[in-house]
């Protein structure tokens, strides 16, 4: 932060002068064709990478904004790549600003926030180029980028390793759940209860004292409770069939498309918790004549078949488990804990060190 005071002082005492983007690179429009082929050049949409392909269409170092879509996702690429219509692309004057800068600088500049349109959110050439950023000497700049690329390549080390990390949860989980020994194969429907709730969307409350959960992947709030039990949850229908589940402990609300799970006496609720999420979809995938399944039925949940050790197993296992959970999902603790506080940090020191003082005209 000091040799950033010094170049400062040095360089601009007295302010910093600010262009607008048109002033400082040209902004280019997307290909609205599909690129061919199967490389290593990645293809950019609004989204981030869509695919690689062996073709470019430019060549970085640019800067990437999305026009139409998640208008607050900003890329920087170095080398050759392609973008789709949704997303332009930049050719940055050199001689007056470093790519990376420019970078670092958007992503202050709230433009998820910019929509220029009232259906799906789209952004405008027009008014990208009209938007003012501070552009102190290249020394100055240079010296930023390398103080926040320090911040953003710790950020992509800790994603990494969360991601293997993830990886390797999946494969323990698949392989404790699955392959377990001295197991008995048993219906679902022989040791739980299977039900829905009562509930419809429109009933949640902001302000609600108990989760309610409904049939999407984050749970909504009620003032009244259904059920109070440990219980798996999960939707009956929509994008999350088979996929998304929950663990209720305690009170709660259900909807009416979702289904709860409570696994008798004898049987540890996280075992079952963790042995759906390894295989029920899956088992969804077996028994379906079509490609996906939209919607579940009780039928469905009872003749589930999964193999059940004995009690002390089960909690040997989940034991085991949770711990890899806490460790790659739990917010409060381990990897993602630590990398929200590095992302706090980056985002701390970007706005300090992308804040300047304007020089008179």
């Amino acid at each position: 932060m000091s040799r950033i005071d010094e170049l400062i002082a040095q360089h601009c005492p007295n302010g910093v002068e600010f262009k607008t983007l048109g002033e400082l690179l040209r902004i280019k429009n997307g290909k609205d064709h599909k690129p061919l082929g199967d490389g290593d050049i990645p293809v950019y949409g609004s989204g981030g990478i869509m695919r690689y392909v062996d073709t470019a269409a430019a060549e970085g170092p640019s800067v990437l904004i999305p026009r139409k879509g998640s208008l607050g996702n900003i890329f920087y690429v170095e080398g050759p790549f392609w973008v789709v219509d949704t997303i332009f692309r930049t050719e940055i004057d050199l001689s007056q600003v470093e790519p990376k800068f420019v970078y670092h600088q958007l992503l202050t500049m709230k433009l998820g926030e910019m929509n220029q349109a009232g259906g799906v959110p789209s952004q405008t050439q027009t008014v990208l180029s009209s938007l003012r950023i501070p552009v102190p000497p290249l020394e100055v700049q240079r010296e930023i980028v390398r103080v926040l690329d320090q911040f953003t390549q710790l950020e992509a080390q800790l994603e990494a390793e969360l991601e293997a990390r993830r990886r390797q949860y999946e494969h323990y989980r698949g392989t404790l759940m699955l392959e377990s020994e001295d197991s008995e194969r048993v219906l679902l429907g022989d040791i739980a209860i299977i039900g829905t709730g009562s509930h419809d969307t429109k009933d949640a409350q902001a302000d609600g004292e108990y989760t309610f959960y409904a049939r999407g992947r984050e749970p909504l709030k009620l003032d009244t409770f259904d059920f109070d039990e440990e219980a798996i949850i999960t939707a009956g229908d929509g994008v999350g069939v088979g996929k998304v589940f929950h663990f209720a402990r305690g009170k709660y609300a259900l909807h009416q498309r979702a289904y709860r799970i409570v696994p008798q006496a004898g049987v540890d609720a996280r075992f079952i918790y963790h042995y759906l999420i390894a295989d029920f979809s899956r088992y969804l995938e077996r028994t379906s004549v079509h490609a996906s399944v939209t919607s579940l039925r009780r039928p469905m949940f009872l003749n589930y078949a999964l193999q059940l050790p004995s009690l002390d197993e089960q909690r040997r296992i989940v034991a085991i488990l949770d711990n890899f959970d806490a460790l790659v999902n739990d917010l409060s603790v381990g990897l993602p804990a630590e990398l929200a506080a590095r992302r706090k940090q980056y985002e701390y020191y970007r706005d300090k060190l992308l804040t300047f003082e304007e020089a008179a005209v």
